[in-house]
């Protein structure tokens, strides 16, 4: 490695990052670092301006500085006699970003200190919630930002929910606020997105002859730092700053905590090890949802090719359409189009129901119109007939906290997807005497 020649290529790239990327001014702001104008700048500047915007945004200096490198005006001119010689370093203002991309808008952050303000933090509070994710996870449990809480998953195994800490949580949240909530997700994600329920993605899918579904594994634990990084830089934050900002939204499980817990499996540990979105801190579904941004518009165009249907919710995707799908080939480009996008479709969750069969999407009846689930419907009506007549405190056999409020939760339910069943629960419920 020619330590001068990339220092130089450096220099050159630095210069054409302080400013717009215009060919005069590309070559004004290089002879300006060079101390001359040679002939062959103005070829280099000229490539340089037909680098396309999107491209030209993600650039670091170091990246660019390959391209220049690379570039055979500046090669001959490095072979030459007269090698070029940088005698002046332009460097961007500390208070420019780079454009977001259009329609969208996010906080004015060009530094760590100003991320730390806005953030209502002082620079040695955010250093402490952003050191690197390897040696955060080697720091004693007692000073972990995140509380690892596991519990059963509805069919079989184990979730780690990683709750974040009341000061980290304040945090999240002011970043949830400030940022993540005005970034819209893809229109086919409908969890977690404000305006957009689970019975508007299950009511994307009825009436249909064939209803497809697959689950994600680990679905947040997956979500690794590096995309999330690439995330912040696409919205002009600074390197320092997108780095801030994914270090505040992630984090590495501990290792002294994965060698002493048992349930769950070896995958899920090296997941684990790996920073990675935590299940349980307010800013991972919305950085989830537009992590998955690719995933989505990817999903969409295929299900289009096939004259179907797609939507998302949370970590359960669906794709409908007509009985004639070909199941076992959407599949595979399902799981295919997944693991090229970062995440891992779990086999033994997917689903193709026919319209012969009871087709549910999220616990949703969709055969015909949204609708509760017969027999749900069924054993929440024989619960509230058994508060009416024993007393409601004999039915709690899960000891709910407020049982008044979980059963009244199942009634508001119900009468979303049917309201005219609903209003036979609700009658039951207002009967209930809630003093025995």
């Amino acid at each position: 490695m020619d330590t001068a020649r990339t220092m130089t290529a450096r220099a050159l790239a630095r210069a054409m990052l302080a400013g717009p990327r215009h060919e005069n001014g590309l070559a004004a702001r290089m002879a300006t670092c060079l101390g001359t104008r040679p002939p062959w700048l103005a070829v280099l500047a000229q490539a340089m301006a037909r680098v396309p915007g999107e491209i030209w945004r993600r650039l670091e200096v170091a990246t660019l500085a390959e391209r220049v490198e690379a570039h055979e005006a500046f090669a001959q001119a490095w072979r030459s006699e007269a090698r070029p010689v940088a005698r002046h370093w332009l460097l961007r203002s500390p208070d420019e970003l780079l454009p977001a991309p259009p329609g969208l808008e996010r906080p004015h952050w060009p530094t760590v200190g100003a991320l730390a303000r806005g953030l209502g933090m002082t620079p040695a509070g955010l250093w402490r919630l952003t050191l690197p994710a390897d040696w955060q996870r080697r720091r004693p449990l007692a000073q972990q930002h995140y509380r690892p809480c596991v519990i059963p998953k509805r069919s079989a195994g184990w979730r780690l929910l990683e709750v974040p800490e009341p000061h980290l949580r304040a945090i999240q949240r002011r970043l949830l606020g400030q940022l993540l909530n005005g970034l819209p997700p893809h229109e086919a994600a409908f969890g977690y997105a404000p305006g957009r329920s689970v019975v508007q993605h299950a009511a994307r899918h009825t009436g249909q002859g064939r209803v497809l579904r697959f689950d994600l594994s680990d679905f947040f634990s997956t979500v690794r730092a590096a995309r999330i990084h690439a995330l912040f830089k696409t919205l002009g934050y600074c390197t320092a700053v997108a780095r801030a900002l994914t270090a505040l939204c992630t984090t590495s499980t501990p290792e002294a905590w994965l060698r002493t817990e048992p349930r769950l499996s070896w995958l899920q540990r090296q997941r684990l090890r790996d920073a990675h979105l935590p299940q349980g801190a307010p800013t991972s579904p919305a950085v989830a949802n537009l992590c998955a941004f690719g995933l989505d518009a990817r999903l969409t165009g295929l299900a289009e090719a096939f004259g179907a249907r797609y939507s998302r919710y949370a970590d359960d995707l669906v794709i409908s359409g007509p009985a004639s799908l070909p199941v076992r080939q959407i599949a595979a480009w399902v799981a295919a189009i997944a693991e090229d996008e970062g995440f891992a479709v779990n086999p033994r969750k997917t689903r193709s129901l026919g319209a012969a069969q009871r087709q549910s999407v999220c616990g949703i009846v969709v055969n015909d119109r949204p609708n509760l689930a017969r027999d749900e419907f069924d054993r929440l009506k024989a619960t509230l007939h058994r508060c009416v007549v024993d007393g409601p405190a004999a039915q709690n056999r899960d000891a709910h906290a407020d049982w008044r409020a979980h059963l009244q939760g199942r009634v508001a339910w119900a009468a979303q997807l049917n309201p005219a069943k609903a209003e036979k629960l609700r009658a039951l419920f207002d009967r209930i005497d809630w003093s025995r």
